[in-house]
């Protein structure tokens, strides 16, 4: 007896749930038939909502040759890295695969693969982030003595220089103070040991990281407005406490700054049920679900399109005084999490959204159980 005679096979709705690519079944026309969890996730729109569309009233190609040979249903289509825009959720980056369906005219399978969200996780096998990060683990230490050094005398002068000349020491001073914080911000991206993760109540996170913007702000209050659509019926979420009050204050004080001088300054802080997105871990080799979704978003102009594939890579910045540490930092400690952090632009509604995804407590915890015991 073969063992698919033993063996009840799942359904094919289960299986296509399942799959962390987007899956779009399209009728004669290029006409939405039905998606899978990962397409509703990758549309911003759900399944009722999508079926019935036809391809192109929810995603135009940059490229329109494309659209006329997928309309060639009889024939395959694979194409690698086609920009495509979104109806309200700006451009993608996608590889996209296209067959018709066995015995059916006219119908088609689509699948695709969000190059922009896999960018956006980054690549923990090398490259240039690692190349770049590791030369502070090794000279940190060396550069940070001298600094000590340096700072100390200059405190020594400035207690026998006049009190014009004090500003020079003065400027020695914060000038080391700033190279040694580069030198810490450098060692926590490049630092291999990763924070305990544990249940965590995203909503309080999301709380002591306002108190700390606020308390902050407090001698010179923002003009910005912030507002708070939290969901309370959300479980607890895997991850760093600490971490994630850490990536709340870098990702709300860059939209508040991004904001700051538009009329009606606003900052929407959003938690919401994001079911069908997956992450498929090294560690175990198991997909995890990241059903919990934290949406920053601001009504500020947005990040120049040219710097839009590049802003979690380190040293890029649109600030004069910016450094472009801080968003490599959010993305490590949300990868340390098993979490991941993507970008968009809304132009539309003139807004930037910064999305955060991180697994259930509950759920994540039994999975590495199951595997470790080998259930």
């Amino acid at each position: 007896m073969s063992l698919l005679s033993r063996t009840v096979l799942p359904e094919a709705n289960r299986l296509l749930a399942s799959l962390p690519h987007a899956v779009i079944l399209l009728e004669p026309g290029l006409r939405i038939a039905s998606v899978n969890p990962a397409a509703e996730q990758f549309f911003g729109q759900s399944l009722r909502r999508l079926v019935g569309s036809t391809l192109a009233q929810v995603m135009s190609f940059s490229d329109p040759r494309l659209l006329e040979r997928l309309n060639d249903f009889e024939t395959p289509v694979s194409a690698r890295e086609v920009v495509v825009a979104l109806k309200g959720r700006g451009a993608r980056r996608i590889d996209i695969n296209v067959a018709p369906v066995a015995d059916t005219l006219g119908w088609q399978v689509l699948t695709i693969h969000d190059n922009s969200a896999t960018d956006a996780l980054g690549d923990d096998s090398g490259g240039i982030d690692n190349a770049v990060l590791r030369g502070p683990e090794i000279m940190a230490h060396e550069i940070k003595n001298p600094l000590a050094g340096i700072r100390g005398a200059a405190q020594l002068l400035a207690r026998k220089v006049d009190e014009r000349d004090r500003a020079l020491t003065d400027l020695i001073t914060s000038e080391v103070d700033r190279i040694a914080n580069l030198i810490d911000q450098m060692q926590k991206l490049s630092r291999r040991t990763t924070s305990p993760v544990e249940p965590c109540n995203l909503h309080e996170a999301a709380r002591r990281a306002i108190d700390v913007i606020d308390a902050a702000s407090a001698t010179q209050p923002s003009p910005v407005r912030l507002i708070e659509e939290f969901d309370p019926s959300l479980p607890a979420v895997l991850g760093s406490p600490d971490g994630l009050v850490q990536v709340i204050i870098n990702l709300v004080s860059n939209a508040m700054e991004a904001c700051r001088e538009v009329d009606d300054p606003k900052v929407t802080i959003r938690t919401r049920f994001a079911s069908g997105l997956q992450l498929h871990t090294t560690d175990s080799g198991k997909p995890v679900r990241l059903p919990v979704e934290l949406r920053i978003s601001d009504n500020g102009p947005g990040i120049d399109p040219s710097m839009r594939d590049h802003i979690f890579e380190p040293f890029v910045t649109t600030k004069k005084s910016g450094q472009g540490l801080g968003l490599p930092l959010v993305r490590k400690l949300v990868r340390d999490m098993n979490g991941r952090i993507t970008h968009e632009r809304d132009e539309e509604a003139g807004l930037t959204h910064f999305r955060l995804h991180l697994p259930l407590a509950r759920e994540t915890r039994k999975k590495l159980m199951k595997w470790r015991t080998g259930a």
